[in-house]
Order: C-alpha cells, then sequence, then structure tokens
C-alpha cells in the first residue's frame, strides 16, 4: 500500500521549521527504504548462505531463532541491515528532539492551557514512582523513556512520542497515531455490536493515541487512559483536548492502580505487554481482573505470540530485542497469555486470541471518504476477508470474559 498519509495537526503537536520538517520526513523515507529494500532481502540470505553453512558445521538445519540469530550475526548483509536500522531510530527521535527543544516553554504553556479548558480529570500524584524496568533504559531508544522531566509540567517526552511514533510508524498507524485503538474499535462493532461498555480503562496509554478512538466510540462512556510516564500523561491530557475530547488521564502503574473493584467494562491495552517485565505482567493480568465488572472484556493488542509464528519471523521480531532497547520483547512472547488470564481470575475457555484488521489498511481498501470514525464505522459493518491486504495488515489481540457469574455460566 502507497502511505500518503500525514499526520495530522493538533493545538499540542510541536511544530516543525522547514529544514527540521525535511529532517524529519527523511528519516521516515530512511525508515521506509530499510522495510522495503534492505528487509526482503534477510530471507535470501539466510536461505542460500546462513543456513547452509549453519548445517555444514552443526550437522543439522537451524531449529530456532536462537540458532538463526547465531549464523545471521556474522553475516555482512545482516550486520549492515542492523545498523542501518538502529541509526535510523537514533536519526528519528533526534530530529523530533530539536523541534521540541526550540519550543518547550511554549509547549508546556500550550499543553497547560489546553488542560485547563477541560472538564475531563488529569490525576498526577506528589511522589509516585515510576517502576525501574521503565526508568531503568530508554526503550525504544527514546531519548528519556516514558517518564524523564526536564522541567515543571513537562510534557517533552510525551511530545516526542506523539511525533516519533508517526515517523517511526512511517504514518501507517495514521494520521493520529490512532490505529490500533481504532482497529479493536472495528472489531468491537464488528464482533461484538451490542457491547456497550459504560466505563472503558486504558492501560500504558502513553500519550492517548489509542485510547481517543473509545471516547468516539462510546461517547457516553466515562474513558481513563492510564501511564507510568507523567509527562506522557500530561500531554495526552492537552492532546485529547485540543482534538475536542474530555478523556480522563492519570499517572498510575497497571500493576496496582487506584481505582475500586469491578469500576470497568471494558480494560484495553495496546503494545504494552512487551514493554513489562515477567514479573509485572502477571500483575497486570490480575489487576484487569480485580477493575472488571461481571461480564467485562479484557484486551491486550500487540503482535502474536512466538508460537504462532516460523522461526524466521521469531528472528526478524527478535531483533526488537537485540538493537532497539526492547528488553522484555522477545520473553513476552513466549509466555503463555492463556495460563496468565486463568492464574488471574478468568476461565481459560472465556479467552482468545484473535486478529483485529489494521483500521488503516481497511481504510486504504476502502471508498470512505475520510480517515475518521465515520469512515472506519462503515469499514467495521463488512466482513474481513484474511489476504484482503498485505501481510501484517492486522494487530492480534488477546481477549478474555470476566464470568458474569457461576450459576450464569452454568445455565449459558
Amino acid at each position: 500500500m502507497l502511505n500518503t498519509f500525514q499526520q495530522q495537526a493538533h493545538p499540542a503537536l510541536p511544530t516543525a521549521t522547514h529544514d527540521e520538517a525535511t529532517r524529519q520526513e527523511f528519516t521516515k523515507s530512511f525508515k521506509n527504504f530499510i522495510q522495503q529494500k534492505l528487509l526482503p532481502g534477510l530471507t535470501p540470505i539466510y536461505r542460500n548462505r546462513v543456513a547452509p553453512a549453519f548445517e555444514a558445521q552443526h550437522g543439522r538445519a537451524p531449529a530456532d531463532r536462537r540458532d538463526i540469530r547465531g549464523g545471521m550475526v556474522r553475516d555482512l548483509y545482516f550486520q549492515h541491515y542492523a545498523s542501518a536500522n538502529r541509526i535510523a531510530q537514533e536519526l528519528l527521535w533526534e530530529a523530533t528532539n530539536v523541534s521540541i527543544d526550540r519550543q518547550l516553554p511554549e509547549l508546556i504553556e500550550k499543553a497547560a492551557e489546553l488542560s485547563a479548558k477541560s472538564g475531563a480529570v488529569l490525576d498526577i500524584p506528589e511522589g509516585f514512582v515510576v517502576p525501574r524496568y521503565i526508568t531503568a533504559l530508554d526503550i525504544h531508544c527514546m531519548p528519556g523513556g516514558y517518564a524523564t522531566e526536564v522541567a515543571k509540567n513537562d510534557i517533552s517526552v510525551g511530545a516526542l512520542y506523539d511525533r516519533g511514533v508517526y515517523l517511526y510508524a512511517m504514518g501507517y498507524m495514521g494520521p493520529l497515531n490512532d490505529d490500533m485503538g481504532r482497529s479493536v474499535c472495528n472489531y468491537l462493532q464488528r464482533r461484538m455490536p451490542d457491547f456497550k461498555p459504560k466505563r472503558i480503562l486504558d492501560m500504558g496509554c502513553t500519550v492517548g493515541h489509542a485510547t481517543l478512538p473509545y471516547k468516539e466510540l462510546f461517547p457516553d462512556a466515562e474513558v481513563w487512559g492510564i501511564d507510568v510516564g507523567g509527562p506522557c500523561v500530561r500531554y495526552a491530557h492537552a492532546r485529547a483536548a485540543g482534538l475536542g475530547l474530555e478523556v480522563n488521564f492519570a499517572q498510575m502503574n497497571a500493576e496496582e492502580t487506584r481505582f475500586p473493584d469491578g469500576h470497568f467494562d471494558l480494560v484495553v491495552s495496546h503494545i504494552l505487554l512487551h514493554e513489562t517485565s515477567a514479573k509485572a505482567m502477571p500483575r497486570i493480568f490480575k489487576e484487569c481482573h480485580r477493575l472488571l465488572s461481571p461480564g467485562g472484556l479484557m484486551i491486550h493488542a500487540d503482535l502474536p505470540p512466538f508460537d504462532l509464528m516460523d522461526p524466521f519471523t521469531q528472528f526478524i521480531l527478535d531483533n526488537e530485542t537485540w538493537y532497539n532497547n526492547e528488553p522484555f520483547w522477545g520473553a513476552m512472547r513466549e509466555m503463555d497469555q492463556f495460563d496468565l488470564a486463568q492464574k488471574a481470575g478468568f476461565d481459560r475457555t472465556d479467552a482468545k486470541f484473535d486478529t483485529a484488521p489494521m483500521a488503516v489498511m481497511e481504510f486504504a481498501a476502502s471508498e470512505a471518504s475520510g480517515y475518521s470514525q465515520d469512515a472506519a464505522s462503515a469499514v467495521a459493518e463488512r466482513e474481513f476477508t484474511a489476504g484482503e491486504y498485505a501481510p501484517g495488515g492486522g494487530w492480534e489481540v488477546f481477549i478474555a470474559q470476566k464470568q458474569k457469574s457461576v450459576a450464569a455460566k452454568d445455565a449459558a
């Protein structure tokens, strides 16, 4: 699909000078070159060079992603690909930070002004302790990670994430970087048209990209986004207000929130799980179960677990662990989410993996007049056919439902 999207401007988004915008567009184009031109070359390199060499040395074919990696890291073509990928990642953050540093005081002032006009809650408690697995390194090489503050009422890493994610995804997350939220909303419309949650929680929301579509789809619902990064939720609140939506945001740890039992009908996350530790993930599942009302849904959107991929695809995706400061990426994909859900209190038979087709890909294949909730809703009303789009056209969703009651389940 030829990507023609540009990021949609909003009042909280940093503006770029001509030269800054040009550098940012270069980083996006460079990443696209790597994905379209260099990445495809890894397959023949592996099949024709690395796999035969591995078999000659070990007397067997590579058995898993670790065997594949052991051979590939010594190949010059892979080294070229991996170094180019890392350079592109560092360039996109640097190119974006220049704009933010130049106008940070104005951005902070604008965010405070937008938030002040909103009737939604912004809750950032004094003395909040960010988990060490978040502060110990800059996840996906983003300078400052999610929680670093360099000024009073800081929003800098939130602004950096907003623009940087657009460049990282090369526009394929849509003009508002909200494709994951829109895709799950489409899934709910298509598969569960009678589901009308009154309270919705988005865990690990960062700047609310995926949070806002739920408010659009369920305008009467009470919607919350939580994240451990104070600058992120501060920016998220202002961004939502600038886009005309009243959504509540709070600095909270998804392992242990401040909400009462059974408060939400729908608890979601979007690419959260692979950025949490092995100790945190079971706690998050347990907290989801505690927070859900009877019959409520837990939905975690991410990429598929490794057991749903061939070893070479596992190897390609696991490069994020090795070269993009994503230490939990590979480990998370080996965890048994069904087991985690069962131990958290969900019935194993009420849990499943499914695919939510990417809203941006569905939009491109439709005749919808604009990328909006109305357009997404129109697309969601038709059945999705596997293979209609290029590979990678969907988000893997893990869904579990909290039992309404033992009696109700027996009756069903």
